[in-house]
C-alpha cells in the first residue's frame, strides 16, 4: 500500500547509512573503487566492516542489489567476528543499508524489519535516539566512506572523525582517519592553491596510535619529505618495509616516496611487486608511469640516448597510463600525463584527441581544467610550434577566476612567452594588447593600462584596445 511506502520512506531517510550520506557516483569510477575496496578487504581484515558496508552501496549504484545483499552478509559476519559483545551497536549502518537496498527492490516488508530493527536498537542504546544516534562509530564510519568517494569529500571525511574524536580522543582508528583526511586535504590545498593546514601533528599523532599502520607511516614519511626532512621519512619507510613488505597500499606509497627521492627504479621494483599483488589497482599503473616518464627525461638528458631505449620506456608509460584513463576515467591529472606521453613519442593526432576530450567531461573541476590548458598550451608551443594556438589555451586557463597550481603554471608561461616575443622585436599590436589582457586578469591594472596604450599606438583603429583601455580607467 502506498501510505506504508511513503511512512517507510520517511523512517529510510532518518537512518544513518551509506544511503542518507550522499555519496554521489558521478564522483567516482564505480569499476575503479570497487577493485579498490576488494584489494583492501584482501589486506586489511580490521576494516572489514566498514569496506563490506561500502562496497555493498557502490554494487547497489551499480544496479546489482543481490551482489550488494551478499556484501551486507559479510559485513554482519565481520561484526560477529571483531565485536561479538556489541552486535547492535556495530551492526546500525549495515542494517541501514539493508532496509534501503530491500526498499530499492520493492521488498517493502524486509526494509521495514530493518527499520524498525535500527528503530530499536538506537532505543536500548540511547533513551533520546529515535532511529538517528550520534555514536562515534557511525561518523567514524562516514568518515571513511567519504574518503572513498574522492576530494569532493574529504573536507567532511575530517568532519566526521572529528566529531568522532570529540568521545574517544585516543582511539587509534579515528585518529587514524583524521590523519589521512588531513594529509589529502593539505595536497589539494596546495594544488588550488587554498589556504593549508598542516597535517604534520596529526600524522605524528596517529602514528603514535597505530605503531603497526604503515599506511600513516608512509603518508608521514611524504610529509617529512615535503618539509625537506628527508632522512627522517627514510626512517620510517624502512621501518615500514619491515613490518608489512607485503601490503600494497603501503608500497605504493613508499615508490611515490623513493620516486620523488630520484631513486628511480628503485620505486620501479617497489611498484611491480605491488602489481603481482594487486594487478588491477589504478594508483599503482599510474605510479609505473610516471616511473617510466621520469626515466625518459633521464635519458633525453643524456648525450646519447639510445632510440631504441627511450621508445620502448615511451611504450610502457603508455600502456600503464592508458590503463589508468580506461579505467578510472576521473582521474584527471591522468590524461594530461597520457597526452604528454603520446607527444613525447610523436603520436600528435592521439595526444590531441585526448586534450579534446578531456576538455569536454562534466566532472573536470576549475582547477584540474586550468591544468589541462596549461599542458595544452605548452603541447601547442612545443610539439605543433604555434605559438599563437599556445597563447590562446593559456589564456582560457587564465580566464578561469580560481588560483590553482594550474592557473599560476598558465600566467606563467603565457607572460614569458608574450615578454620574450616583444624582446625579439617580434610582437605586433596584438601580442602587446594580448599581454595587456593577461595583466588584466592579473589584476594588474596599472601595467594593461600601460600595453593597451602601446598597442593602440601600434594599431590607431583597433576598437578592442580602445575599450578595453577605456573600461580599465574607469574602473580605477
Amino acid at each position: 500500500s502506498t501510505i506504508s511506502k511513503n511512512s517507510l520512506k520517511t523512517s529510510l531517510l532518518q537512518l544513518e547509512c551509506h544511503f542518507t550520506w550522499t555519496l554521489l557516483k558521478q564522483h567516482v569510477s564505480l569499476e575503479a573503487l570497487e577493485e579498490t575496496i576488494i584489494d583492501h578487504i584482501k589486506f586489511v581484515t580490521e576494516s572489514n566492516i566498514t569496506d563490506y558496508n561500502t562496497l555493498s552501496y557502490v554494487c547497489h549504484l551499480k544496479n546489482s542489489n543481490e551482489e550488494a545483499l551478499r556484501n551486507l552478509e559479510k559485513a554482519e559476519a565481520a561484526v560477529q567476528r571483531h565485536h561479538p559483545r556489541e552486535i547492535a551497536r556495530r551492526s546500525l549502518v549495515t542494517w541501514g543499508n539493508y532496509a534501503w537496498i530491500y526498499y530499492h527492490m520493492q521488498r517493502y516488508e524486509e526494509a521495514q524489519t530493518y527499520v524498525s530493527k535500527v528503530e530499536n536498537s538506537c532505543k536500548k542504546l540511547s533513551s533520546t535516539a529515535h532511529g538517528k544516534i550520534q555514536l562515534p562509530e557511525i561518523y567514524a564510519e562516514q568518515g571513511w566512506a567519504s574518503l572513498r568517494f574522492g576530494r569532493n569529500y574529504f573536507e567532511r571525511a575530517k568532519n566526521c572523525f572529528e566529531n568522532a574524536l570529540k568521545s574517544e580522543p585516543d582511539n587509534p582508528d579515528f585518529n587514524a582517519g583524521y590523519a589521512i583526511a588531513m594529509y589529502r586535504l593539505e595536497t589539494l590545498a596546495e594544488r588550488y592553491c587554498e589556504e593549508v593546514r598542516p597535517c604534520l601533528k596529526a600524522l605524528e599523532r596517529a602514528v603514535e596510535l597505530n605503531p603497526k599502520n604503515t599506511t600513516i607511516m608512509a603518508l608521514l614519511a611524504l610529509e617529512l619529505q615535503q618539509m625537506k626532512r628527508v632522512n627522517e621519512g627514510e626512517r620510517y619507510i624502512e621501518e615500514a618495509l619491515q613490518i608489512t613488505p607485503d601490503f600494497p597500499v603501503f608500497l605504493r606509497y613508499a615508490a611515490n616516496f623513493y620516486r620523488r627521492k630520484g631513486e628511480v627504479n628503485k620505486a620501479l621494483e617497489i611498484l611491480k611487486k605491488a602489481l603481482a599483488l594487486t594487478p588491477k589497482s589504478v594508483f599503482l599503473h599510474h605510479q609505473l608511469g610516471l616511473c617510466y616518464r621520469f626515466k625518459i627525461f633521464q635519458l633525453k638528458k643524456t648525450r646519447y640516448a639510445p632510440q631504441e631505449e627511450v621508445e620502448n620506456l615511451i611504450e610502457l608509460a603508455i600502456f600503464h597510463f592508458k590503463t589508468v584513463v580506461d579505467k578510472k576515467p576521473t582521474f584527471v591529472s591522468a590524461h594530461n600525463d597520457l597526452a604528454n606521453t603520446y607527444a613525447l613519442g610523436k603520436r600528435y593526432e592521439e595526444a590531441e584527441k585526448i586534450f579534446q576530450e578531456v576538455l569536454q567531461k562534466s566532472y573536470v573541476s576549475c582547477g584540474d581544467k586550468q591544468e589541462i590548458y596549461f599542458n595544452y598550451g605548452n603541447f601547442q608551443h612545443f610539439h605543433m610550434n604555434s605559438e599563437s594556438k599556445a597563447i590562446k589555451y593559456y589564456i582560457e586557463g587564465l580566464k578561469m577566476e580560481k588560483d590553482s597550481f594550474g592557473r599560476k603554471k598558465c600566467r606563467e608561461a603565457v607572460e614569458t612567452l608574450l615578454e620574450e616575443k616583444i624582446k625579439r622585436g617580434l610582437g605586433d599590436a596584438t601580442d602587446i594588447g594580448t599581454l595587456g589582457l593577461v595583466h588584466n586578469l592579473n589584476g594588474e591594472k596599472q601595467k594593461a593600462i600601460e600595453c593597451y596604450k602601446k598597442a593602440i599606438a601600434l594599431d590607431p583603429s583597433n576598437e578592442e584596445y580602445q575599450n578595453a583601455l577605456t573600461e580599465l580607467q574607469l574602473s580605477i
